[in-house]
């Protein structure tokens, strides 16, 4: 595989992803809780006997993922429960949830770019895409949806580094925004890190990913430092994952010489970016 070079100045919001799609605002009145039945049935459909048999194939078959630590999350078939992940993957991080939290749906909170293409919106709401709201109004209704997902034992999956490095071995900082979801709904959490290695036999990257958890909000704390605290747990584990990487294909190079660490002042992690 020949390696890439990319030159960020910004590792809280630089995007490699490339997709180069015009972001459409979500209208007022957005659902993301569908109450057509109808609805429900096709997109019960679309992603356990379309879209995941095709996920597995994909992963498995031409990218010989592997996923360790499932067996952490059989306590939690009947609970709610979020899942966080480093964003380096197109494709493999929109189809991973999917494997980790099967026979389960995840609901995948995107950014509102993946919702903005007229003929593939549907699609991609009904495979349990959750755009990030971008007003007042479809704030409330996200949060309630996350409270209304977690009731039903749904799983949430998120990607706090918010914007795609392409096979990226690091983890990038993120803020605590994201963690107040399961500070307030009190569900457990999961990692997923994704790391890369060589492919003996065909060449190229061969992902393996790594579940951790559960991660639980410290209710020893006042509850608005909860999520600053569960925020670098997660972090840390994360980190220390992301550490059993062997094999780098891309190349990410700082373009100043500006430090990075104040981005966000307190609201990020002490460490190194590289």
């Amino acid at each position: 595989m020949k390696e890439k070079i990319f030159y960020y100045t910004d590792p809280l919001n630089d995007d490699f992803a490339g997709t180069n799609i015009k972001r459409k605002a979500l209208p007022q009145d957005y659902s993301y809780l569908p109450k057509s039945k109808l609805r429900q049935a096709v997109a019960w459909i679309l992603h356990h006997l379309i879209a995941t048999p095709l996920c597995f194939l994909y992963l498995k078959i031409f990218c010989g993922q592997k996923i360790v630590g499932r067996e952490k999350l059989r306590h939690y078939r009947k609970e709610g429960y979020f899942l966080y992940g480093n964003h380096t993957r197109t494709a493999g991080d929109a189809f991973t949830p999917s494997m980790i939290s099967f026979p389960k749906k995840p609901h995948v909170v995107v950014n509102p770019d993946a919702v903005s293409i007229p003929f593939l919106r549907r699609v991609v709401e009904d495979l349990g895409a959750m755009p990030v709201p971008d007003s007042w109004e479809t704030q409330k209704k996200f949060l309630a949806a996350i409270d209304a997902r977690m009731e039903k034992g749904n799983v949430i999956a998120i990607y706090p580094e918010a914007h795609i490095w392409p096979l990226y071995t690091g983890i990038r900082p993120f803020t605590a925004a994201s963690f107040a979801y399961p500070v307030n709904t009190g569900k457990a959490v999961f990692t997923f890190t994704t790391t890369y290695h060589r492919r003996k036999l065909f060449g190229g990257v061969k992902p393996i990913v790594y579940i951790d958890g559960p991660f639980f909000p410290d209710e020893s704390l006042p509850k608005k430092d909860r999520k600053y605290e569960l925020r670098d747990r997660v972090f840390a584990a994360m980190e220390e994952r992301s550490k059993l990487s062997t094999y780098s294909p891309n190349s990410f190079l700082l373009k100043t010489e500006e430090e990075t660490a104040d981005l966000c002042g307190a609201d990020l992690p002490q460490q190194n970016i590289g």
